[in-house]
């Protein structure tokens, strides 16, 4: 087997020179053959790309948070190159939405124990999205939390309840499938999974290989009840709010009262007006735990 390893060596809990150690063991427990690519600074997708040309590996193995995961997505998805996602990043939501945490000699263990299982991916303004994509209220944390050096779920706490207090309203346009609703909104969620890397459950009906996606609307609702909505989302069970709405959706149309800020699988990608979303079914395989694929 030929393991082709792209690390992003910018993210990270897991340092350069131990990744690289423990890639090398690895190697010589399982007996495979392997390259590594280093994500630096100034690297382009052209070179991501060559490099996968030249080295002709059999699956690959990523390195990073979910921003790194998403950029070897765009690149390889609708081919059948398995990837592997090795999480080192400060987020890592959808490494947990596969079943893929613990040590990391553990996961690479899944080069030879995992299975290969095709996922569906998103295209949201002709952006590629693995996990999660919003407008308002989570995207404009995300923003500040981005900006912040500080990482975890008490840094974003800490955004969300200064946030709380300068909640934005929107009033959005969505055609759904054809149907079109009227929503005063403070979030939208598109949700090709079910959960945030801190374990927060937006879309409680989320599946990754079901050819949909929810949409998630998140109604205005008193300051008061923000725990309330909070504890929803720990517990699995937001669905049950009187101020949420999830859709099904193969494909939808929205359009903003005024810009709102989107981020896309972390990454903030600008204020838009219009959103264009639409599931790509089956188009990615990643290798996961074989207990995560019967699931």
């Amino acid at each position: 087997m030929r393991v082709l390893f792209i690390i992003n060596t910018r993210s990270g809990n897991q340092t350069e020179g131990s990744l690289k150690d423990l890639i090398q063991s690895s190697s010589e427990e399982l007996n495979y053959e392997y390259s590594i690519f280093e994500l630096k600074k100034d690297f382009s997708e052209d070179q991501i790309l060559k490099a996968i040309a030249q080295y002709q590996p059999e699956r690959l193995g990523v390195a990073g948070g979910d921003g790194t995961i998403n950029l070897i997505a765009k690149l390889i998805h609708n081919t059948s190159l398995p990837m592997l996602i090795i999480p080192t990043g400060s987020a890592n939501g959808m490494a947990s939405e596969l079943g893929i945490r613990g040590r990391i000699e553990g996961v690479l263990n899944l080069l030879r124990d995992g299975v290969e299982q095709p996922i569906d991916v998103l295209k949201i303004n002709g952006k590629i999205c693995i996990h999660l994509a919003d407008v308002g209220l989570n995207a404009r944390i995300v923003k500040r939390f981005e900006e912040d050096p500080g990482r975890g779920l008490m840094t974003y706490a800490k955004y969300l309840f200064r946030e709380v207090f300068l909640i934005k309203q929107y009033r959005f346009h969505i055609r759904i499938d054809g149907k079109l609703l009227k929503r005063k909104a403070v979030s939208l969620t598109f949700a090709n999974a079910s959960k945030y890397g801190t374990g927060a459950v937006i879309n409680p009906i989320g599946i990754i290989d079901d050819g949909k996606f929810e949409l998630v609307i998140v109604r205005p609702f008193p300051r008061i009840k923000l725990l309330s909505i909070a504890w929803k989302m720990f517990t699995n069970s937001l669905q049950t709010s009187e101020y949420v709405e999830v859709h099904s959706c193969s494909k939808v149309q929205i359009r903003s009262s005024r810009k709102t800020t989107l981020q896309v699988d972390g990454e903030i990608c600008g204020k838009v007006h219009e959103i264009h979303a639409e599931i790509i079914p089956s188009c990615l395989t990643m290798i996961v735990p074989a207990a995560q694929a019967e699931d």
